[in-house]
């Protein structure tokens, strides 16, 4: 059974990814312009209100952005109304997905590539999709770019970075917990899944659990307490560490672990600290710079001329 699982993994990633594919069609989007349109890429954001971790990631990715796919435009944007509350008190101004794109068609953009750095695809991509559908009218063509763990491919890439990113002993009883946000929306559900490849890659005291969604906290512990470990390494399995890292994971959730009796150490940071996370953001750029997404109709005139 243990050899059957890699072999059974493997065939269930070609097929998931060969589904993705087949949502798409080849289109390169910069040979398509006409002479009097221009294209721009949209790096957007949640955000985060801590000027360490904002330059270690997001002004990180968005620089190699803008190296990667210097023929384009790159601007960014936040998508917390909290966060751009806070920042527009303190002086700096970043703007809402929505305004960056007017202000983009506004200047004559009429191509746009739309990249969030979200890690799942729950209700920060629902609600940026909303944006740009009410603006799609606008452009001659916008195309959404997919979350950092959309794809069963890309969240095994992610297990295989974070592994090595993060060693653990399992002689000396080290564990690693990464701490996701987490949602209530059914997308919680990678978050197991992530747990689960974890292990079924190899990495039996490696485990994640959420803030706001499933797994929960207590989920955690008794993960922990059945694989009997005794020190376990926080980490947030988020693109900042920001509030949530310096307070909910290393203050709340690092108390109420050592009240459980394990040895607690901290690994604030983010994922977009990571060169090899940051990689997988840039290339769902450049498939979106080469294929474009059929809809829904498109796919099903497609399905019924098939023999």
């Amino acid at each position: 059974m243990r050899k059957a699982l890699p072999i059974f993994l493997m065939f269930l990633c070609m097929s998931v990814h060969a589904q993705e594919l087949s949502s798409f069609v080849e289109s390169d989007l910069l040979a398509s312009l006409h002479k009097d349109e221009k294209a721009a890429l949209l790096m957007v954001h949640f955000g985060t209100t801590y000027d360490d971790t904002r330059s270690k990631t997001i002004d990180a990715i968005n620089q190699k952005a803008k190296e990667q796919f210097g023929r384009m435009e790159v601007r960014e944007s936040y998508t917390s109304r909290i966060i751009l509350r806070r920042l527009k008190a303190r002086g700096i101004h970043k703007e809402s997905p929505l305004e960056a794109m007017l202000r983009l068609r506004a200047e004559g953009y009429t191509h746009l590539i739309v990249q969030s750095t979200n890690i799942i695809d729950g209700m920060e991509m629902e609600s940026l999709r909303k944006d740009v559908e009410s603006v799609k009218l606008f452009f001659k063509e916008i195309r959404v770019g997919h979350p950092l763990m959309y794809s069963t491919d890309d969240a095994l890439k992610v297990v295989d970075i974070l592994a090595k990113r993060i060693p653990a002993s399992s002689k000396k009883r080290e564990h690693v917990l990464f701490v996701g946000h987490g949602t209530a929306t059914p997308a919680t559900a990678i978050y197991s899944e992530i747990d689960y490849m974890f292990k079924a890659e190899g990495h039996p005291n490696y485990h994640v659990g959420t803030i706001e969604g499933y797994p929960t906290f207590e989920n955690a512990v008794q993960m922990l307490k059945t694989a009997k470990a005794k020190t376990v390494v926080l980490a947030p399995l988020m693109f900042v560490a920001g509030d949530h890292a310096k307070n909910d994971i290393s203050q709340e959730w690092k108390e109420a672990l050592e009240k459980e009796g394990f040895q607690v150490r901290l690994h604030l940071e983010g994922l977009g600290e990571v060169p090899e996370i940051q990689d997988i953001y840039l290339a769902h750029i450049q498939f979106l710079m080469q294929h474009r997404e059929r809809g829904i109709m498109e796919k099903k005139k497609a399905y019924s001329q098939q023999q």
